[in-house]
């Protein structure tokens, strides 16, 4: 299979999956496998009609959704996010990310489940 139906069959399990659990019309529009020049991968996932309310209340399922997805593109991700859309409760993105180094010192100096108000942490992987 190429990657790109990998990408299509995960988005939509991802999708169905989310729709089920939250019983409204959530809408992963774009599925994106990515690596940065820092040396972070990973994978980004739009959304549409996903609340934080969804996340907080729903957090343990869809962490597990999204670490399921990641890992069944072969991403073994240590960071997992929502972004939100800047003084909203809507969630733009969830993402399954793979730290680099630098990043990793980034991220690790914030605290709890919102270190920036565009930020919203599901896990984070801390290293030993």
């Amino acid at each position: 299979m190429s990657m790109t139906q990998e990408l299509l069959k995960a988005r939509t399990s991802l999708e169905n999956n989310l729709r089920e659990l939250l019983g409204v019309p959530v809408f992963l529009i774009e599925m994106d496998a990515f690596a940065l020049p820092c040396g972070c991968g990973g994978v980004t996932i739009n959304t549409r009609g996903l609340q934080l309310d969804d996340l907080e209340v729903f957090e343990e399922h869809i962490l597990k959704y999204l670490t399921d997805t990641a890992t069944s593109l072969d991403i073994e991700p240590s960071f997992l996010f929502a972004r939100l859309i800047p003084g909203t409760a809507e969630i733009a993105s969830i993402n399954a990310r793979v730290l680099c180094n630098s990043c990793y010192m980034d991220f690790g100096r914030g605290s709890g489940k919102q270190p920036r108000p565009d930020i919203y942490i599901m896990r984070f992987d801390r290293r030993k």
